[in-house]
């Protein structure tokens, strides 16, 4: 009876642990891809003194933020799926395709210029718009707009790209007239992987 009990009890603990790895929360990347023409650090040439350790030591320097620009590497939920994500242009405010195109009243378009390169071995096949949101320095969040802009062609809805190829175009937004927008955020498939992008405005 007793070696039942054990048993059941490290069955539910394991049970317990697996499902806690599963709802693990996603990770936010706010730094940007390092440029891969930085040379590596080398190593100093030997002396015959001993190093003394500086009494008042640097502290490490914190990476800047991603900003409008860089590119941020992010992967997908699916193996091999990877992608860079660069924030090419931000338009605040940004005016409608046309004549008609116009924000709901109080509101106003803002854009994103994204450029998505497949830097991972299978295809990806995403709806971009679906997995990027803005959000404003009181915490209000904006998913994307339907509508298009005169800054430049939209990012379709529906993209797949082999390995290498890539694809640009504006994400449009309707947003309160006074929002002050401080971030814009990108996931891979249509918001829902781990990884999330994120670059800094102003």
């Amino acid at each position: 009876m007793t070696r039942h009990v054990v048993a059941t009890t490290i069955a539910t603990l394991t049970l317990a642990a697996a499902l806690a790895a599963c709802n693990d929360s996603g990770s936010i990347k706010s730094t940007p891809d390092k440029d891969a023409t930085t040379p590596a650090a080398t190593a100093s040439a030997p002396t015959t003194s001993a190093v003394k350790p500086s009494p008042t030591e640097a502290a490490p320097t914190k990476a800047a933020p991603a900003k409008i620009g860089d590119t941020i590497t992010l992967h997908g939920m699916d193996k091999g799926s990877q992608i860079a994500v660069t924030l090419v242009k931000w338009v605040d405010p940004a005016k409608g395709a046309d004549e008609y195109t116009t924000p709901e009243s109080g509101k106003r378009f803002v854009a994103a210029q994204v450029r998505i390169v497949n830097t991972g071995t299978g295809v990806y096949d995403d709806s971009p718009s679906n997995g990027v949101q803005i959000a404003d320095t009181e915490g209000q969040r904006f998913s994307s707009d339907l509508n298009d802009v005169s800054a430049g062609p939209s990012m379709i809805s529906g993209v797949k790209l082999t390995s290498g190829d890539k694809a640009l175009g504006y994400i449009a937004f309707q947003v309160p007239k006074a929002s002050k927008i401080a971030k814009v955020q990108f996931s891979m498939d249509s918001g829902f992987a781990d990884e999330t992008g994120e670059w800094q405005l102003g």
